[in-house]
């Protein structure tokens, strides 16, 4: 346990301690080397284990002075946060995000605010996105309303101008969280046509008053990240792990905690197996009419990009 804790803590300080990187190093450096000298050679034992906690108990302290915070110089993909007015049945989303891309890096800016009515709710669907391991994937809900585009909604993370993501940063407070509320020729498009990764899309087999709870809960998180910035974690709040998160509070009773939450590359047998998504083909057939690719860079900036891209994808809403 002490080596456990002792490795972690020197990646913490390797990656959040103040200063520039080699001081950070330094750091982890001097902590992992002055804690492996105390464990050999301080006797008794217990001397030894007392000076390792007294200086976790420090570490303990400096942790929690790190806050998430809104005020930062963000990348532009980023840089507003969305927020939702609740009339009753009526969500108006400010700051949607519907970039005009030419590449991924080159684009203009362009937010919109929309009107969705709750009860012109008609479904909800799920994006894989790969770009590497086929274990990992990014995960994106997206509602489809009738006389509407669908709201697509990515939880991400939210970087400034000088980061760059790295998985394992995501465990050590570096980066906040954001819902990216998003047209789909924003989020999907910029996946498939200028990342040049595989997305997948699946038709849930979900209750409409699920959906609509699943929804709410996001717009209750949506609007909370306002006033309250939240840290990215890549292990219990990420694209897929908050998710859950949402899905448990309004199905208390959901299905138990499987690996592939975490290896969610392979979230989509797992919604296969519990009948979440068509299951009238066999699985590996249901994958390849699922992949996207094609459509999304045939439809490129089409106004009816949502509807081609779901043109034979089979619905197990009828």
């Amino acid at each position: 346990m002490v080596v456990a804790l002792t490795a972690w803590w020197t990646a913490a300080l390797l990656y959040a301690a103040p200063g520039p990187a080699w001081v950070r190093a330094g750091l982890a450096a001097v902590y992992a080397l002055s804690t492996l000298a105390a464990l050999l050679w301080v006797r008794p034992f217990w001397r030894a284990l007392a000076l390792w906690g007294a200086v976790l108990a420090a570490l303990l302290i400096w942790w929690s002075t790190l806050q998430p915070t809104n005020d930062r110089d963000w990348q532009p993909e980023v840089a507003r946060l969305p927020w939702v007015e609740v009339h009753g049945e009526l969500l108006t989303f400010h700051n949607i995000r519907n970039f005009d891309y030419r590449s991924e890096s080159d684009f203009t800016p362009h937010y919109e605010e929309r009107t969705y009515d709750l009860a012109k709710l008609r479904g909800l669907d799920f994006l894989m996105s790969y770009w590497g391991s086929p274990a990992i994937a990014h995960t994106i809900l997206s509602w489809q309303f009738e006389g509407s585009p669908p709201l697509a909604i990515s939880i991400e993370t939210r970087k400034t101008r000088q980061q760059e993501y790295s998985a394992i940063a995501g465990f050590f407070k570096q980066y906040e969280l954001i819902y990216v509320v998003s047209d789909e020729r924003d989020v999907v498009r910029l996946r498939t046509n200028y990342r040049g990764e595989h997305v997948y899309l699946y038709r849930l087999n979900v209750p409409l008053p699920q959906a609509r709870g699943l929804l709410m809960d996001y717009v209750a998180s949506i609007n909370r990240l306002v006033e309250h910035p939240q840290f990215y974690n890549a292990l219990t709040d990420n694209c897929t792990t908050s998710i859950r998160r949402h899905v448990m509070q309004i199905v208390p009773d959901a299905p138990p905690f499987d690996w592939r939450v975490l290896a969610n590359g392979y979230g989509d047998r797992l919604l296969y197996e519990r009948g979440n998504i068509d299951t009238r083909l066999p699985f590996e057939a249901l994958r390849a009419r699922s992949l996207i690719d094609a459509k999304a860079q045939a439809a490129e900036d089409d106004p009816a990009f949502s509807h081609k891209i779901r043109e034979g994808l089979p619905d197990p809403r009828g």
